[in-house]
């Protein structure tokens, strides 16, 4: 299995620190807001990852954290006028029911960054004791980014260059710091704001250092994979390899995976220029597996663009797969008992080679563009080799290997239960009466269940209003 690595540029074969076991760590959204499709793709890329990872055998300690602390849910708490950890759980449980849609798994540890400030405290410390920190006059503590030799190496981009002429890529300094690169760990409260006691100000992390600080706790100083957006290669984890390999004496992280950007309709996305859309905007018009097909439909590291035209043809492959499995489903459902004949022997061994084809693929940096492709292979010859007549052994294979590549990537296939309208309306009004008495829990379960089953609800203030996906 070949990784391309962001620190070395270049693909290379993984080995990882504990034989048979991967210790992984991917950025996650700050929660202020309702995830976007530019959140969605790492979400969905490094799911598979953990997927094909643990279809190769492997044990996947997967931590991918909740920044529940930042600039932006401050301002939204302050314009709604409540506390901050209002906004932050609020839309941890709305991710979470976004991801679910997506068939994004949970991973083993969702960290918060407001339950982790000791730690960064600790780190902190550290690094002031190292001589790699400092505290200025308000209490600020900022890491000494010249003190860490080999800063740059995962960007590849050099100080003296930057200083000549791209200091804005950087946080520019405000006369308290020693160098203008130097960057925040620790910064004292406004009015208003959240905070935290601390040796140096009342005040919050950085952050840079949460990650790093969660990354140590859950799977250690060295871990094999760190992943996230293109966008977080800098400055977001160049500093975090500053500060973690500072603090720790050790190889914050072996191998460095990052996804580019998604743009719309060829354009960066963005509210002003009125191309901005969440996930749930999207999973009201398609079927939220149609969104997961689509992201991987591209490799990873190449640019995707997201139109209509494309999220059409998303559905359409989609579509080919489920049809294929429903056949399949429907031939089981009438075959015969028995022994294979020795021709469906032979065919039985060919299907299996299409695993060992898609596995291919996947080894060679995660491509999951050619592992669909193997799956559509798998597709024609189904549709040309399973037919009445056949037996429920033979059939019984095709469906495992074709159920069994599409998990890797996470969609779902089979068909899904079609709900009675008389069915939803009754659970709609067993969601009502669950709100009524504010057993709120319980009528998120039922807003999930049926958006599993592609049922959308729409509160308003006429009612309920409901659609099939």
């Amino acid at each position: 299995m070949k990784i391309y690595n962001t620190l070395t540029k270049r693909k290379e074969e993984f080995v990882p620190i504990e034989p048979g076991k991967v210790r992984m760590y991917v950025c996650g959204p700050t929660v202020y807001n309702l995830i976007h499709i530019g959140n969605a793709r790492p979400m969905i890329v490094f799911d598979t990852v953990r997927r094909y990872m643990e279809h190769k055998g492997y044990e996947v300690n997967y931590v991918s954290n909740f920044t529940d602390v930042d600039d932006k849910i401050i301002k939204k708490a302050i314009e709604e006028g409540v506390d901050a950890n209002v906004i932050s759980q609020r839309y941890i449980a709305e991710c979470k029911k976004d991801m679910e849609a997506m068939n994004v798994r949970p991973a083993t540890t969702h960290p918060l960054a407001t339950e982790e400030i000791c730690g960064m405290e600790e780190m902190i410390q550290t690094l002031i004791d190292k001589g790699h920190a400092y505290v200025a006059a308000d209490g600020t503590v900022y890491f000494r980014t010249r003190s860490f030799k080999e800063y740059g190496k995962l960007s590849h981009k050099n100080l003296d260059e930057l200083e000549g002429g791209k200091r804005s890529l950087l946080v520019s300094g405000e006369d308290q710091k020693e160098d203008a690169f130097d960057f925040v760990l620790w910064k004292p409260k406004k009015d208003g704001e959240p905070f935290w006691e601390s040796p140096w100000c009342n005040g919050r992390p950085g952050w840079h250092i949460e990650c790093s600080v969660m990354s140590k706790k859950y799977l250690g100083d060295e871990i094999d994979i760190h992943a996230g957006g293109e966008d977080l290669v800098f400055p977001h984890h160049e500093n975090e390899i500053a500060q973690s390999e500072a603090a720790n004496g050790k190889t914050f992280a072996h191998y460095w995976m990052h996804n580019a950007f998604l743009n719309i309709d060829n354009r960066k996305m963005s509210k002003s220029a009125g191309n901005f859309f969440t996930v749930r905007d999207i999973v009201g018009k398609y079927d939220p597996m149609v969104l997961r097909f689509f992201m991987l439909s591209a490799h990873y590291r190449s640019p995707l663009n997201f139109s209509a035209d494309l999220m059409e043809a998303a559905k359409n492959g989609l579509e080919r797969i489920r049809t294929a499995v429903s056949n399949l489903q429907f031939l089981i459902g009438s075959a015969a008992d028995g022994e294979m004949t020795e021709t469906e022997k032979a065919l039985a061994e060919e299907a299996k080679s299409y695993v060992a084809k898609f596995d291919e693929a996947m080894d060679d940096d995660f491509n999951t563009a050619d592992a669909l492709s193997v799956i559509f292979e798998l597709v024609k010859f189904i549709n040309t080799n399973a037919a009445a007549g056949n037996t429920r052994a033979y059939l019984q294979i095709l469906l495992d290997e074709i159920l069994l590549l599409s998990d890797i990537c996470g969609l779902i296939v089979e068909a899904k239960q079609e709900l009675l309208d008389s069915d939803i309306e009754a659970l709609i009004a067993e969601r009502q009466a669950a709100r009524k008495a504010k057993n709120f829990a319980r009528a998120d379960e039922i807003r999930n269940e049926l958006l599993k089953k592609g049922i959308i609800l729409e509160d308003t203030r006429e009612g309920v209003k409901w659609k099939r996906a």
